[in-house]
Order: C-alpha cells, then structure tokens, then sequence
C-alpha cells in the first residue's frame, strides 16, 4: 500500500504524535498513561485501606476502589493493547509517595488522610475523563472514557459522603454514610 506524503504534508519523521501508537493521539496516548498511573494507585491505596482503615466504611469504600479500579485497569490494558499503547507498570513517584506516607497511619488518622486523598484524587480525575470524554480524538478511548466516568462520580460523592461524615461526627462511625457507595439497583 502506498502512501502520497506530499499529500499529507508530513514526512515519517515530521509525523504528529497525534497519529502514532496505533491511531491514538498523542493527547489519548497521555490519557490513557494518566487513568493507568491513577488506577493502579487507586487499587494499592484501597488494599491500605482495607488493612490499615478502622472504619468499616472506609474500609469497604477502598474495597470498593480495589474492584472498580481493578475492572477499569483490565478494560484499559485491553484497550491499550489494540492501540499499541504501553502503559506504566508502576507507580509514579507522586503516588508512591502518597503510599508510603499512607501505609505509615493507622486507624482514624488513616481514615481521615485517605479519604482527604481520595476526594482531592477523584476530582481530578472526575475532570480528566470529562474531558477526555468531550475532547478525545480516538473514539474507543473516549467510550472507555465516557463509561468509567459514571463510576468516578459515584466514587467521588461517595468519597465526600464518607469524608463529611467523618468531619460532622468528628470521627469515623460504624455507618457513616457507605449505604451510597452501593445504590439499590
């Protein structure tokens, strides 16, 4: 098969990014390598949190992120690998981090630092896929964009639902607010 590049006005070596790594674009590329790094640290942070939390809801919330995250991450691995799009396999150093002074806290200070995180970290990631979702140039990243996002919302109120209540009630009770975190369907 040939290709005119006189009619793209690109050479191989002048290629955009935005064509590489098997159709996706440089952007998508970036997005896909962002959900990766953060979803791998959700499911690590949640197994601290299953360990290390003494709350029942924060320990069933990072249950909840050890699930969620790890179905996302196989839905991203398998997309990534029809894009040929390697993805990191360990945590960036912001992340790590984040673990270690984590896996250093028991108990209620536990709960109050991973809940703080995990409402700043769901924000963030809340406007990263809303953003990928609307802007994406890639259609199957954007749809694995535009069906995670549903999950990261409900993480992220759930995360505030938790966190408040640890706020008003100036601690972690037994039943806090979790009820939520899983919606009678």
């Amino acid at each position: 098969m040939s290709h005119d590049k006189s009619m793209s006005g690109q050479s191989d070596a002048g290629m955009s990014h935005d064509k590489m790594a098997g159709g996706a674009s440089a952007s998508d590329k970036h997005f896909m390598m962002m959900a990766a790094q953060g979803g791998m640290a959700e499911v690590e942070m949640g197994q601290l949190a299953t360990q290390n939390a003494s709350s029942d809801d924060v320990k069933k919330f990072g249950q909840r992120m050890v699930d969620d995250h790890t179905k996302a991450n196989d839905q991203l691995k398998s997309l990534a690998a029809q894009k040929n799009v390697p993805l990191p396999t360990s945590l960036s150093a912001k992340d790590q981090a984040t673990k270690d002074r984590l896996s250093k806290l028991q108990g209620a200070a536990f709960d109050k630092a991973y809940m703080k995180d995990m409402v700043t970290d769901h924000t963030k990631d809340v406007a990263d896929f809303k953003k990928e979702a609307g802007a994406g140039k890639d259609s199957d990243v954007k749809s694995f964009a535009s069906q995670t996002l549903p999950t990261l919302e409900d993480h992220l109120s759930n995360a505030k639902t938790v966190s408040g209540g640890m706020m008003a009630k100036g601690g972690m009770h037994k039943d806090s607010g979790m009820k939520a975190c899983h919606p009678q369907q």
